[in-house]
């Protein structure tokens, strides 16, 4: 059995290590707060691109776009898929990294023919590791994304899509939902669309006509681009919301599992020295009554 003062040292590291993840949990928090408020910031002017897109629909159903499915063909693309895969930078945030890691194999084994894009240091190692070859490394950090970073990464990927290297881009990462369930790891076909994603079937008799210079094409062409960049910013910040609330979550269990670790130390150690005052009391009793005995 461990000594008082072996106790005490065990309880001084149970409570530095305690203040290190209340620490990080308000970090995570307070990181997860600003990136929800920048992007809340962006959706406006990505929601009014949508409704444009729309709109083009509403006067052309029938116009032709290499970011779109052709009206009469099914869903099926034999070639090459793109997977743009989100993971963190780091652990401690419970199995937000394997879940992502996870959805992204299932792609993979299911068509064979694929090119990885990654984002974040866990994937890359992860891929590593299991010596599988990654198409394009986005060296920077998958902290604090930006709206920048999201369009390099839009610029990456469809110039691959251009030179038809790619069929089908997919995108895996956490989808956040408000934080309600934690977040969730999916994977989203990122291009080409369907048309029914920008189908709507609300009325619009006072829809004014619009003439499209220089053509319908060229103008939905250069629209996709800035609304694909906008989709890839909103899972890049998704996921890190995601990854920071994972990260709160295993913090706040860290801190409960030091709580209860804690009380357990601290009545083993009343237990212990209660039992060395009790030896102690003993011994001078027994010590007092002997040498009341030899007088």
């Amino acid at each position: 059995m461990a000594n008082t003062k072996e106790i005490k040292n065990r309880i001084k590291s149970v409570h530095d290590t305690q203040k290190i993840t209340n620490a990080m949990y308000l970090i995570a928090s307070t990181k997860m707060q600003k990136a929800k408020g920048e992007l809340d910031n962006t959706k406006p002017y990505f929601s009014a691109l949508k409704e444009e897109i729309k709109r083009i629909f509403r006067h052309a159903n029938g116009v032709s776009s290499q970011y779109f499915f052709p009206p009469s063909e099914k869903d099926e693309l034999e070639g090459t898929y793109g997977i743009l895969i989100i993971t963190a930078d780091k652990g401690l945030a419970g199995a937000y990294n394997q879940n992502v890691i996870k959805e992204a194999q299932k792609i993979i084994d299911e068509h064979k023919d694929v090119k990885l894009y990654v984002v974040g240091e866990y994937g890359r190692h992860y891929f590593d590791a299991h010596q599988i070859p990654i198409e394009h490394n986005f060296v920077y950090t998958a902290q604090n994304p930006t709206l920048g970073r999201a369009r390099e990464i839009c610029d990456v990927l469809l110039e691959d899509f251009k030179r038809h290297n790619l069929v089908k881009i997919f995108a895996v990462y956490t989808d956040f939902k408000g934080g309600l369930s934690g977040g969730e790891a999916s994977s989203l076909r990122l291009i080409p669309f369907h048309r029914s994603h920008f189908y709507s079937d609300d009325q619009y008799a006072d829809d004014p006509v619009f003439e499209f210079e220089p053509s319908i094409e060229e103008v939905l062409d250069n629209i996709m681009p800035s609304y694909i960049s906008g989709f890839i910013y909103s899972a890049l910040v998704d996921s890190f919301c995601s990854e920071q609330n994972a990260r709160m979550t295993a913090m706040d269990a860290a801190n409960q599992n030091a709580q209860e670790l804690l009380e357990k130390l601290r009545l083993e150690y009343n237990y212990i020295r209660q039992g060395a005052i009790t030896q102690e009391i003993t011994e001078i009793s027994s010590g007092a009554k002997a040498l009341k005995q030899k007088r």
